[in-house]
């Protein structure tokens, strides 16, 4: 594995903050299931371990659907979806790479997703989108 950086960044009124640590070269995944789609979220998975809120607790306002699992957490401010519990791995995070401060971030590679297609592609309910 490539050594961590620590990445920070947030929502846009900069009220929710948060710090990662994962490479400084990223493989994420775009998702095309409706609220990805939806909010232009490009999702970069760590464990629970690797993920930090700096502050902004009390600003997240939650959503659910379907299964219940996924925790959509959105600033109750301006309204931005800076990271959330995914249904792939509800014991850790998915943040949205859009929303990672400029300078550490070397270079991207972008995985599709077929979200659309969640049953047939996780029939287990969970598991690695690559």
């Amino acid at each position: 594995m490539s050594a961590l950086v620590r990445h920070q960044g947030g929502c846009h009124c900069g009220r929710v903050r948060f710090a990662v640590l994962a490479p400084a070269i990223l493989d994420i995944e775009d998702c095309n299931c409706s609220i990805c789609s939806m909010s232009g979220f490009l999702h970069l998975i760590v464990t629970a371990e690797h993920f930090e809120l700096l502050r902004g607790a009390d600003a997240l306002t939650t959503y659910t659907f379907n299964t219940g699992t996924a925790k959509h957490l959105f600033c109750s401010t301006c309204g931005s979806k800076a990271y959330y519990i995914p249904r792939s791995h509800p014991d850790g995070f998915s943040v949205n790479v859009r929303c990672i401060d400029a300078g550490t971030i070397e270079k991207i590679k972008v995985h599709p997703v077929d979200g659309r297609q969640w049953e047939k592609a996780f029939p287990q309910g969970r598991g690695d989108f690559r």
